[in-house]
């Protein structure tokens, strides 16, 4: 068991705290391996998965010897973007006290003591409120994703007033208030893929890591 950080975006955060959200996919890396190409199903005997290392030569895996960065067991600790009291402006995370924390994910409320805003990548361990513990990990391509997986992923949806069947799925994430609503959550999830990793991302269909996570509102070390 390991413990990690892991970023998500503010309407992330929110999905998580709704209990919407129990999946992520984030793009395919491996351990010890900052470059490598062609992976995929292996043709030998035996194994799962290959890829070509970065020198060329190929490397053959079992699924459960794959040198991936997450495995069931590990506790993830959220970043997200965050506010400290403003008299900490000046100092880097690293220097600041246990203190009062806001998150930008949250309402804002009426306190007047609001510091800079600090992106998720600066949230230090103890700032962190939301902890997951890693229940599944699958690799996968991108749009191999089934509807119950992209729902998994927190897409928003439209009440049909029953609160249990949504009449449609959230199709701009680019805006606060979706505007246009799909039946289908794949689709709805595609335009969150690229709203995330750019124009064309969900085209190109690269290999992911599927983590499937049960969600904690606690600081990890509480």
């Amino acid at each position: 068991m390991t413990d990690r950080p892991i970023l998500f975006s503010a309407p992330m955060v929110r999905a998580l705290i709704e209990g919407s959200k129990t999946q992520t996919r984030r793009m395919l890396k491996l351990r010890r391996h900052k470059q490598f190409s062609e992976f995929g199903p292996s043709d030998t005997p035996g194994y799962d998965w290959h890829f070509r290392r970065a020198d060329g030569c190929w490397c053959d895996h079992r699924q459960s010897d794959l040198p991936l960065p997450y495995a069931i067991g590990d506790r993830l600790w959220v970043k997200e973007t965050w506010r400290t009291h403003r008299r900490w402006d000046a100092e880097q995370p690293s220097a600041i006290d246990a203190t009062r924390v806001w998150h930008e994910a949250d309402e804002r409320d009426n306190c007047d003591q609001h510091g800079k805003v600090r992106p998720a990548i600066y949230m230090p361990r103890w700032a962190s409120r939301l902890t997951l513990t890693v229940t599944d990990v699958r690799v996968q391509r991108l749009q191999d994703i089934s509807e119950a997986d992209a729902i998994a992923e927190g897409v928003k949806s439209s009440s049909n007033g029953s609160g249990v069947v949504p009449d449609g799925y959230w199709m701009d994430y680019s805006v606060e208030q979706g505007r246009i609503w799909v039946r289908n959550p794949i689709k709805s999830y595609a335009t969150l893929w690229n709203s995330i990793h750019g124009r064309g991302a969900w085209q190109a269909n690269p290999w992911v890591t599927a983590i499937s996570f049960d969600v904690e509102q606690r600081n990890i070390d509480a």
